[in-house]
């Protein structure tokens, strides 16, 4: 019984040609709230920040085995202290360049910002 009555609603929602995403509700919910004087001018940034989901992640590029070691040797580094910027054994900053792993999450992303900006960006 609360199947049916969970498609029937499913059926409504898909109908209603009104409807607008949880999000963007939110959003101007948040924004009444905030010109009312309910909310903070940091709260609201806080709930904006949330709603961004896949738009705020960063682009990632994958990076080869070969563009690792031209990124370390432009920046005039060893593999060890790569390996300490980013948190990573030497022995997988090796296994990078030479192809047998590759990057993911956080080493991905600080890789790609070295590449594009330098270790300075790191620091």
């Amino acid at each position: 019984m609360a199947k049916k009555k969970l498609s029937q609603l499913d059926d409504g929602i898909a109908e209603t040609a009104a409807f607008r995403p949880i999000s963007e509700t939110s959003l101007e919910t948040a924004d009444e709230m905030r010109r009312i004087g309910i909310t903070e001018v940091e709260t609201r940034r806080k709930i904006t920040l949330r709603q961004l989901g896949k738009k705020a992640l960063p682009n990632v590029k994958p990076i080869r085995a070969e563009e690792i070691r031209r990124v370390r040797e432009r920046e005039h580094i060893s593999q060890a202290v790569l390996a300490r910027y980013l948190n990573l054994t030497v022995g997988f900053i090796a296994s990078l360049e030479r192809g047998t792993k590759q990057p993911k999450g956080p080493a991905l992303v600080l890789l790609n910002v070295i590449r594009r900006k330098g270790l300075e960006a790191i620091l």
